[in-house]
C-alpha cells in the first residue's frame, strides 16, 4: 500500500530526493560521530552496532513525525528543551564513563554486549528533539496530495532517508572501529578521545 503510493512519485523527484538525502546523511552530525567514538573505543563491531541503534531511534522519530506527534512536541518549546538537556546529560555520562574507563586489554573490545550498544545508539538519537523536527521540514517538501494519502508518502519516504542513513552510519562507525584498532595498544588514549567526542556532542545539542 505505501509502496504502491511512493511508485505515483515521479522517478525524477525520487531521485531528487535520494540524493538530498545522502548528502545529508554523509555530512557527519551527531550521529555520525556517536557511532564514530563507540567504534574508536570498542572497534568496527560495535561502531556498525551503534549506527544500527542511531537508525532504531531515527525509526521511531519518523513514526512520531507522520502520525503527527512531532507536530505537536514542536508546538511546546519547553518539552523540546526538556529532552535536549536529558540528552546531553547521558551524554556527559558517556563521557564520564569513557574518561574513567582506563587501560582496557584490546583483546576484549569485542566483548561488549550488542543489545547494550544499541540501546545506546538508539537512546543518544531519541535524546536529541532534532530529527523530528528534521523529518518534519524535509520529508513534506517531496510529496503532492495527487500521489496518493500525504502520511504513506511521508512514511515511504522516511523508510528511504532511514535506511540509507544507517547504512552511512555504521559505515562511519566501522571505518572508526578500524582506525581505533590501528592505535588499540594505547586504549587510555582512545578512552580519553571517545571521552571528548562524547562531551563535545553534549555541547552541541545544546549549544544549538
Amino acid at each position: 500500500m505505501i509502496w504502491d503510493t511512493i511508485s505515483n512519485i515521479p522517478l525524477q523527484q525520487l531521485l531528487a530526493f535520494m540524493a538530498g538525502a545522502l548528502v545529508l546523511n554523509f555530512v557527519p552530525g551527531q550521529d555520525v560521530f556517536f557511532a564514530s567514538a563507540c567504534g574508536i573505543q570498542s572497534g568496527p563491531r560495535a561502531g556498525a552496532l551503534a549506527g544500527f541503534g542511531v537508525g532504531l531511534g531515527v525509526m521511531v522519530h519518523l513514526v512520531l513525525a507522520t502520525i503527527g506527534l512531532g507536530a505537536l512536541v514542536a508546538a511546546h518549546p519547553e518539552a523540546l528543551t526538556a529532552v535536549k538537556y536529558i540528552g546531553a546529560a547521558y551524554l556527559l555520562w558517556l563521557a564520564w564513563k569513557s574518561w574513567t574507563a582506563g587501560e582496557v586489554d584490546p583483546s576484549a573490545r569485542g566483548a561488549s554486549r550488542s543489545w547494550n550498544i544499541i540501546r545506546r545508539g538508539m537512546l543518544s538519537n531519541l535524546l536529541n528533539p532534532k530529527p523530528v523536527l528534521f523529518l518534519l521540514a524535509f520529508l513534506p517538501q517531496f510529496t503532492r496530495p495527487e500521489y496518493g494519502p500525504i502520511w504513506q508518502q511521508i512514511f515511504g519516504l522516511g523508510l528511504m532517508f532511514v535506511l540509507s542513513g544507517t547504512i552511512v552510519t555504521m559505515g562511519y562507525g566501522v571505518v572508526a572501529g578500524y582506525a581505533g584498532q590501528v592505535f588499540g595498544k594505547r586504549m587510555g588514549i582512545i578512552n580519553k578521545i571517545a571521552a571528548f567526542m562524547f562531551a563535545g556532542l553534549a555541547l552541541r545539542l545544546v549549544a544549538k
